[in-house]
């Protein structure tokens, strides 16, 4: 996964691989090395292709394409957590790997938020009712 990752992040950030070597400060022949997988790049490098990407280095490493609907790499800190259907009643499930990343529990309230332009959040509600009261404060001072 690591050498197809790297070699569709080069390509969706319009990068020859002479220039991503220039700024990891290696050879072009390593870069081709790298995305071929006939070999990997020591723990700094990657570090510094996470780095370059915008990416987590676990993503880097571990990504799937084909699990995630053939998308490349998402941003660090952004998620594609699959397809969920809407139940007859709008009801939904959200993917067990959405709930732990954002600690989301059985019993927990969540605030549904839509922008017709953008789609629709969802956010734990107290931390929606702590934002919207710093929010309420910083309005009275």
């Amino acid at each position: 996964m690591f050498s197809s990752n790297l070699y569709n992040l080069r390509k969706l950030n319009n990068m020859t691989q002479e220039e991503l070597a220039e700024r990891l400060e290696v050879s072009r022949q390593a870069i081709a090395k790298w995305e071929s997988g006939e070999t990997v790049p020591d723990l700094e490098k990657c570090r510094l292709l996470a780095e370059v990407f915008g990416v987590s280095l676990d993503d880097l490493a571990n990504f799937n394409a084909e699990e995630n609907m053939g998308l490349s790499v998402p941003p660090k800190g952004k998620h594609l957590f699959g397809i969920v259907k809407v139940g007859e009643k709008g009801q939904i499930v959200i993917p067990a790997r959405a709930r732990k990343t954002f600690e989301i529990k059985s019993g927990d309230s969540l605030v549904v938020l839509g922008d017709e332009a953008q789609g629709i959040a969802l956010i734990k509600s107290r931390d929606f009712l702590a934002l919207a009261d710093l929010i309420r404060k910083g309005g009275q001072n």
